[in-house]
């Protein structure tokens, strides 16, 4: 079946952009021998790809098997041209939804992505500062089942005025009778972005979220930032996660249960993906189109759950959270179990750090599920969590609440 406004099984919209991603070997000195001013650091060939949420999580649904709708917005300029052109290039119809203003110029990412470090990122926002929820028609989500919406931190209409704007497109899409799901870019603190009132925002938005997924650092920031600043402080520029624990993670997804969305999962990188439900049934039921079957609304309520990653060889990390997701929201599509979809959503986050770019990583379905199968071992977290135990029978691991829970 060819893609349709009719056919496509989910939406993906928000942010898009050009990636330009040089090689770059190991250095001694990582990072910081990288980038000095005044001094020339030799590097290699240049890959050029779609970056973004649009992209990569919508390119990554694409190739699990999801009939998918992208909606970005581009420039009429050669770096818009060019994403068209990628986009065609990995599915002949997934640029049809794609929002062309001529007289705009398209968003680009210089990506800095070493060996082993995770990357840093020089970002243009473009034509995605004037996203707009009139850019998403209701005839544009026409028998969809699953509305996907990322990076509203780098889409300015999106969070100014105390987020209006996000409310009202996801309100949109919620009236339509689709599950809604949400993802997050962590605010640049010295732009206008890190400026907003991003509690209030959330306050004002998660409500008519059924999934948010932000990673851990990226919702720290937004809800405590004195206590970002702090540990970010303590780690000298070292990964953030290092600090992270079983408690905190608990304390954020009830702040987020709390303002209304039906289920958090936090991407937490090399550590995994961790998820806590609402343990409100009617909340859960009322998710749309994906909502959990009634006879097994049981098996979602008052969950609080972390999948470990996959062990792989990483080459690169660029776009491994947009891939988790796309894995995340094809088992929810599929009508997978809570267990099986955040296992889904590990495995395509691991396939894609087997590659440089953000998505040619990504196997087909029937692929992922042969992999995860053969045996393909995984790496225990190694953060904090006091009272968590490790469940043989899904390779997960459960907090005591959620044992206590499932009885």
């Amino acid at each position: 079946m060819s893609l349709s406004k009719q056919s496509a099984e989910a939406v993906v919209a928000g942010h898009i952009c050009l990636d330009i991603i040089p090689r770059i070997e190991a250095k001694s000195g990582g990072i910081g021998s990288i980038v000095v001013p005044g001094k020339l650091v030799e590097i290699g060939p240049a890959l050029a790809s779609t970056g973004g949420a649009v992209a990569n999580t919508g390119i990554a649904l694409h190739r699990l098997g999801i009939r998918t709708k992208l909606m970005g917005k581009v420039g009429g300029d050669m770096f818009g041209r060019t994403i068209l052109r990628l986009l065609k290039e990995s599915g002949e119809k997934l640029s049809e939804g794609m929002i062309v203003s001529r007289e705009e110029f398209t968003s680009y990412s210089v990506v800095i992505n070493p060996p082993d470090t995770d990357r840093t990122i020089l970002h243009c926002p473009g034509t995605n500062d004037t996203f707009s929820a009139d850019d998403v028609r209701t005839e544009d989500l026409a028998g969809a089942r699953l509305f996907h919406f990322g990076y509203p931190p780098l889409m300015k209409r999106m969070y100014e005025g105390g987020g209006e704007e996000l409310k009202r497109l996801l309100d949109k899409a919620k009236g339509a009778g689709l599950t809604v799901t949400l993802d997050m870019a962590r605010p640049d603190p010295d732009a206008l972005s890190g400026q907003a009132d991003w509690p209030s925002i959330l306050r004002r938005t998660l409500p008519f979220v059924d999934v948010f997924l932000p990673s851990f650092d990226e919702i720290l920031f937004m809800l405590r930032p004195r206590l970002f600043r702090r540990l970010s402080e303590e780690c000298g520029g070292a990964d953030l996660l290092a600090r992270a624990d079983g408690p905190l993670l608990s304390s954020l997804a009830d702040e987020l249960l709390g303002m209304g969305t039906a289920v958090v999962a936090l991407k937490l990188g090399e550590h995994g993906l961790y998820v806590k439900t609402s343990a409100d049934r009617a909340r859960l039921q009322a998710m749309g189109a994906c909502a959990p079957d009634r006879a097994v609304i049981s098996a979602w309520s008052g969950r609080e759950l972390l999948a470990p990653c996959f062990r792989v060889k990483a080459v690169g990390t660029t776009g491994a959270g947009d891939c988790t997701i796309a894995g995340f929201l094809a088992g929810m599509l599929r009508g997978l179990p809570l267990e099986e979809t955040m296992r889904y959503a590990v495995a395509a986050g691991a396939c894609n750090v087997e590659a440089a770019d953000a998505i040619s990583g990504i196997p087909q379905w029937r692929a992922l599920t042969e992999r995860m199968a053969s045996g393909w071992a995984h790496r225990a977290p190694l953060l904090p969590l006091p009272g968590w135990a490790y469940r043989p029978d899904c390779r997960l691991w459960a907090s005591e609440r959620d044992a206590a829970r499932q009885g």
